[in-house]
């Protein structure tokens, strides 16, 4: 046996090696690359039928579009102060327009529609995080986050909720109202639940959708909140904050991107296979390859 030992050990120390990079075969830390550098604040990230990533830099009143290409541009100033975004079905950006405490919608030649401007005469605190449904509706959170650029200091509305806008109509309704201060969000691709992280609480709960779009069933998920959520083609979760932490849809904890930022705000998975997961932190844009794919 001893002529064979240095051969069992060289094994042994490749499958530990290999077991440690692999991060439960979902990703190599190594592999996290540093897109940009020149922002204020990165947030809501989201990706386009072709897999072309855009974000926003809300300090800065900006969307950027990083390409499946590796080309980075501005793809709109003034974008209304934009925070979350998601495509619809018909290409068209689908953006939480913080400034005014709207919702917009921005076609492929930049025209900008505005879907959602007040609840019952009301403006709200300001849509956060977005998430479509298969119908073309918007569910939305909206915490209260006091803006240097709003003349108001306090909300018109009392209690920080998620809503629904339906497909065509100007009317949101409210369909979360239990939780503290609302962020995150994100739905199964089967429409049947929706994940809402809770800021104050430092939960995420899942909720049920109905067949009228309104939220049931509320169960806790995750003790830990997210700024923004995706998911892979597995249901995983992947919630933001210091860095990037990936749970089973059981809640159990899986795997950690570091990220060498203060904050990571929101991911999305892009690229032609849908296998890259952008994170956008604090003045940043990172991508890494994951072995899993986006549902978006």
């Amino acid at each position: 046996m001893k002529k064979y030992f240095p051969l069992l050990v060289l094994s042994a120390l490749c499958l530990a090696s290999f077991a440690q990079n692999t991060e439960h075969h979902l990703f190599v830390q190594d592999s996290l690359k540093l897109i940009s550098s020149q922002f204020r604040f990165t947030e809501g990230a989201s990706v386009d039928q072709q897999g072309n990533v855009f974000f926003t830099d809300q300090p800065n009143d900006n969307i950027w579009k990083y390409d499946i290409n590796g080309k980075l541009s501005l793809y709109m100033d003034k974008s209304g102060r934009a925070n979350g975004t998601y495509f619809d079905k018909k290409g068209n950006l689908i953006v939480c327009a913080d400034e005014n405490n709207e919702i917009w919608s921005i076609d492929k030649n930049k025209n900008i529609k505005v879907l959602f401007s007040d609840y019952e005469g009301k403006k709200v605190n300001g849509p956060n995080d977005i998430w479509l449904d298969a119908k073309g509706g918007i569910y939305f959170t909206d915490p209260y986050y006091q803006r240097d650029y709003w003349t108001r200091k306090s909300p018109d509305i009392e209690g920080q909720k998620v809503y629904y806008l339906p497909k065509g109509k100007k009317e949101a309704i409210v369909v979360a109202d239990d939780v503290l201060k609302p962020n995150g969000i994100v739905g199964t691709p089967d429409g049947k639940f929706l994940y809402v992280a809770d800021m104050d609480a430092n939960k995420t709960y899942r909720y049920r959708i109905g067949a009228d779009a309104r939220l049931t069933d509320r169960q806790l998920i995750l003790n830990q909140h997210s700024d923004g959520m995706t998911l892979d083609h597995k249901g995983n979760i992947y919630v933001t904050g210091k860095g990037v932490t990936i749970y089973k849809p059981t809640g159990e904890k899986i795997a950690h991107i570091d990220v060498p930022e203060a904050w990571c705000g929101n991911i999305c998975f892009g690229g032609r296979q849908r296998n890259m997961l952008f994170i956008t932190a604090s003045k940043s844009l990172y991508a890494i390859p994951m072995n899993a794919r986006g549902v978006e």
